[in-house]
Formats: structure tokens, C-alpha cells, sequence
């Protein structure tokens, strides 16, 4: 690959299209060549698939889930027995969603005797715990069906059998060793399921797809693909993989979106004036996902849930306002934690080499926010910590770039109650008596890593190319490869010698960056939120020659549709 040497750590070139991609590919325009290859799509067939994939053809059969036939068995015992049933769903945006499929498979079949529990974040913590357990056995509850939880939660499934309740779990998440004795585990990680990847409501919906395969039923044929704005929404908010099976959930997910029935959801995105007809897979990322886990960030995970399944336009309409309030509420509260931060920053004659700042009083749910600001400000690992409803001090760490978070975490394992993590993110529980040494105990142990601390991220730069290129074609050509995500990230275009006429900021605080230019192209504005013009490698100026390195895409507000330029760093 060939780099530059200003950018040389984090960007680099793509290669050429090789002659064997190249052939294979030759049906499509070398843009669109460029873009698959650069994907390592460099066969026809992959290409046919990546780009057009199918519902009948590329999902793969939910009885290959491990342990399905056994879930689909007892729940049709359920059924015909008219047992009461809880769904018991994780508080984030992959759980709640995964839920409402559920509810809404329930519902549809005509099956009464259920209803949808969410543990709260701040008091209940994760999983499928005893204590729900034992409050679900007073309410007559015969099974329990877990949605993106359940995997590792022995203690409590071992629990509901001693009260004589079955219990069916489907998650996507890493079991432990031991497995809990449930009357089944549905999980992709388990047994030989083709694809690993599916988020936890993927796997409910292919629950239900099974249970509908295997009794008779009065829904109309394809009806449950109504329920895949549900699994749509989870798999791009929940960060899984797009390719694969995720690539269809995802495309027919946003499709369904776009003429959702669900009246919460019309009225969220009126609210946002979000036209329905443009929203992408950024809608959900900043619009939608936002508002529903404010829900279990400052309040209770139902209000949410409320939001998505209520066929009710007045108590839909009510849930939005809620949800709209607590996401206000949210944005108040963590700007007033980062004010603190930044106090308690200034105050230290040095910046260390990993930054750890915690208040009792802060919330677990928000800390994550406030280590992503620090870790981009500091450009250094940043672990911030909060107490959370049963007095456990739990924190949540940002990498700030190079610095492998887990490599961190593990090497200071010593001071921590449980941990877990990737390069980027982790979280944490701290030892009450570990708190005071904790800042000492995180540098130690990045200091001891040395080089392995560190794991450099290169950006593939996908194409050189200039302003006047981006017209109609080339905008129609990246609609081909969206929705956009994991493994499958938004292309990075390099636009050398372009000068801008305008230089701006813009936003209330004056913390966004807009530049404008002369093109004949579609792109005539180029912008970067929470990033000022003196933040990028080189400040651009009015009249200055300088190359952009940016994404290109259609943003629709305020009635009007544009195409511009996202940039990630001027050169």
C-alpha cells in the first residue's frame, strides 16, 4: 500500500484493482470496481450477492441455530397450553428492538397470556438476573424467553427451575464455559450456524420465523418481514458486521423503516424532521438509537419499548415526547459531567499517560460519553467511573486512538471487579478499595505493556479523485454498496489541490467546521462536526491550497436535499 507521508500512521492508499478483480468485475464502472475490490469482493458471484442481496436466497435456514428446534418445541407447547410468557430483553438498542419482535410475533398469533420485561440499567445491571427471576415466579410465569442475554447466566436460569420455570435463551453474545441449564441456548456462537455475526434480535426473528414454519397460523404469508424494521434497526445500531445475512437484515431492515406502520416511530422522525423516504443507517446511528437508549440511560427501558410496540398514536405520540425529554435530559447531565472533567483536568500540572476520573455521583450509563470526549480531546486512553443504583463503581474506558483498551484493562486486571473490551472501548467494575490507587494502577500497567500497548489504526484511503467527479453516477454508485458499517465502512476519498472560497464554523457553540468551493461537481460543501478548522493536521484558509480527506454523502434537512463532503482530516 502507498502512504503519504504527512498521514503516513493513519491513512493509506488502497491497490490498484488487480487484472483477475478487474475481469471478474468488468460488468461495473471502475468506481464501483474499485470500491467492491477494495471490500475483498473480487469475484462476480460475491459481487452479485454483496449487491443485490435477497431475502428468500441469502438468509440462512433458523433451524441451523443451535438448539432452535428444541426454543420452537416448548413454545409451541406454550402456546397451545396458554402459558403466560415474559420476554425478558436487554435496555439497549438490539434487546429492545428484539423484544418487540417478539411482542409483536405474540400478538399477531393471537396469544395473550405475555408481557415484555426490561431490567433497568442502573439497579439490575445485564443479563438475566435472580432477583427478576424471583419477581417473575409471583406472577404466575411458566417460561421465560431471553432477547441479546442469557448466555453466561447459570445462577439465575438454575434458579427458575427450582421455582418451575422453563426457560428459553437466545443471544448472540460469547457463552461462558459452562452453559445455563435452559430448555434451549439459541445462539450463533454455538453449534455450526453459518454466520457468527447476527445481533440479538436477528436471532429472536429467526425464532420466530422457525415457530411460524412449524405451526399453523393465520398471518398473512411474509406478514413477520413487517418485523424487520426491528431487526434492521438493532443490526446497525448494535455495530454487528454488515455482510453476510446482516447485509440483508440491514437492507430490507431501512427499507421497511422507510414505510414503518409503527406510529411511534413516525412520529420520532417527524419530530426530527426526518423524511422517511431519505433515512439511512446514520438516522439510526444519530436520531433514533440515541433516543431509545436515553431511555434506560436516565429512566426506565419500557418508555422505549412503549415508544417502538404501542399501536396507540396518542400513547405513541406521549412516549416520543418522554423519550425526547430524557435524550435533553441526557445531553444536560453528561455536558454537566464533562464540565467537571475538564475542572479536574485543569487542576493537574500534567496530562498522564491515562487519564482516570470518576464522582460517585455519576452515572455508569453516561460515563461512556464523557471517556470518548477526554480520549478525543487528550488523544490518550481515558477511564471514567461512576457508582451506579447498588453501589458498585462502574466505569467505562475510550482508546483515544492507538492505545489498545483491552490490552490496558488486562494488564491492570488486579483492580478490577470484572472487565471486558476490544481496541477501541471497554468497561469496568472497580474494587471499592482499588478506587484511590486506580489512576497509578492504569499507568503502571500501560507503562509495563510498552509497544504492545499499542496497536496502530490505518485507514484505507479508497480512491484519488477531484471535486468535479462527484456527480449523479458517482452518488448513485455509493448507494449500491450502502447501508454502510462494520466491515463494510463508508468510502474515503482523497481530494487533492482544492481551495476553498469559504472558510466557517457554525452550530451554537461554534464548534463545527464548513468549507465551500467552486466545482462543477455535486459537492460544493465539505463540513465536520465537533471539530474546529485549528483541529485538523493542517488549518484550512480561504484562497489555500489543501487536500481533504473526507466521505461523500446526501444529507436531507430541512426540506432540502444536498450532497457535500464529510471530512475526516484536512492536509
Amino acid at each position: 500500500m502507498v502512504s503519504w507521508f504527512t498521514i503516513m500512521a493513519r491513512y493509506e492508499l488502497a491497490p490498484e484493482v488487480t487484472t483477475a478483480a478487474a475481469k471478474e468485475l468488468g460488468v461495473y464502472s471502475p468506481l464501483l470496481q474499485t470500491l467492491l475490490s477494495n471490500r475483498g469482493i473480487d469475484t462476480a458471484a460475491a459481487a452479485e450477492v454483496f449487491l443485490n442481496p435477497s431475502y428468500e436466497e441469502h438468509l440462512h435456514d433458523p433451524f441451523l441455530l443451535h438448539d432452535i428446534d428444541k426454543a420452537v418445541e416448548r413454545l409451541q407447547r406454550a402456546l397451545a397450553k396458554q402459558e403466560s410468557i415474559v420476554i425478558y430483553s436487554d435496555y439497549d438498542c438490539d434487546g429492545i428492538p428484539g423484544g418487540v419482535v417478539l411482542h409483536d410475533l405474540f400478538s399477531s398469533l393471537g396469544h395473550t397470556q405475555f408481557e415484555n420485561h426490561i431490567p433497568h440499567r442502573h439497579y439490575d445491571g445485564f443479563g438475566l438476573q435472580v432477583q427478576a427471576v424471583e419477581k417473575i415466579a409471583t406472577t404466575g410465569a411458566t417460561l421465560i424467553v431471553t432477547v441479546d442475554c442469557g448466555s453466561t447466566d447459570v445462577e439465575a436460569v438454575a434458579r427458575a427451575q427450582e421455582l418451575g420455570i422453563d426457560v428459553i435463551i437466545t443471544d448472540h453474545h460469547q457463552p461462558g464455559p459452562v452453559l445455563p441449564a435452559a430448555v434451549a441456548v439459541v445462539n450463533p456462537q454455538l453449534g455450526t450456524y453459518p454466520f457468527t455475526g447476527i445481533c440479538g434480535a436477528a436471532v429472536a426473528y429467526k425464532l420466530a420465523q422457525a415457530l411460524l414454519s412449524r405451526i399453523e397460523h393465520t398471518l398473512i404469508p411474509g406478514q413477520e418481514k413487517w418485523w424487520l424494521d426491528m431487526v434492521g434497526m438493532a443490526t446497525v445500531a448494535d455495530m454487528v458486521p454488515l455482510v453476510d445475512e446482516n447485509r440483508v437484515f440491514a437492507h430490507y431492515g431501512l427499507m421497511v423503516l422507510k414505510k414503518s406502520r409503527r406510529p411511534g416511530l413516525q412520529q420520532l422522525l417527524r419530530k426530527q424532521r426526518v423524511n422517511p423516504r431519505f433515512l439511512t443507517e446514520e438516522d439510526i446511528g444519530f436520531t433514533i438509537g440515541p433516543r431509545i437508549n436515553a431511555a434506560s440511560r436516565m429512566d426506565t427501558p419500557e418508555d422505549a419499548f412503549l415508544m417502538l410496540a404501542s399501536k396507540d398514536e396518542g400513547e405513541a405520540g406521549a412516549r416520543v415526547n418522554h423519550l425526547e425529554a430524557l435524550n435533553n435530559e441526557r445531553k444536560g447531565v453528561v455536558a454537566a459531567m464533562t464540565r467537571e472533567a475538564h475542572k479536574k483536568m485543569k487542576q493537574l500540572e500534567t496530562i498522564p499517560s491515562v487519564i482516570v476520573i470518576g464522582n460517585p455521583d455519576w452515572r455508569p450509563s453516561l460515563v461512556g460519553l464523557v471517556a470518548n470526549k477526554l480520549a478525543e480531546e487528550h488523544g490518550r486512553p481515558a477511564f471514567v467511573w461512576g457508582r451506579d443504583g447498588n453501589g458498585i463503581l462502574k466505569g467505562s474506558a475510550r482508546s483515544g486512538g492507538e492505545v489498545n483498551v483491552h490490552a490496558v484493562l488486562t494488564a491492570g486486571s488486579e483492580a478490577f471487579l470484572e472487565y471486558g473490551g476490544h481496541h477501541f472501548s471497554g468497561g469496568f467494575s472497580v474494587k471499592e478499595d482499588k478506587i484511590h490507587t486506580l489512576q497509578q494502577s492504569l499507568e503502571a500497567a500501560y507503562s509495563s505493556l510498552g509497544e504492545a500497548a499499542v496497536a496502530a489504526q490505518v485507514t484505507t484511503v479508497d480512491l484519488e479523485t477531484n471535486l468535479n467527479d462527484v456527480d449523479t453516477a458517482f452518488i448513485n454508485t455509493l448507494k449500491q454498496l450502502a447501508p454502510y458499517g462494520m466491515n463494510n465502512p463508508k468510502p474515503v476519498f482523497r481530494f487533492s489541490n482544492v481551495t476553498p472560497h469559504e472558510v466557517a464554523v457554525f452550530g451554537k457553540g461554534k464548534e463545527h467546521t464548513k468549507l465551500l468551493f467552486t466545482t462543477t461537481g455535486k459537492a460544493k460543501e465539505a463540513i465536520a462536526f465537533f471539530r474546529k478548522p485549528e483541529q485538523f493536521t493542517r488549518e484550512p484558509e480561504v484562497g489555500q491550497v489543501v487536500t481533504l480527506l473526507a466521505h461523500v454523502e446526501e444529507s436531507f434537512f430541512m426540506g432540502r436535499l444536498q450532497t457535500r463532503l464529510r471530512i475526516l482530516d484536512i492536509v
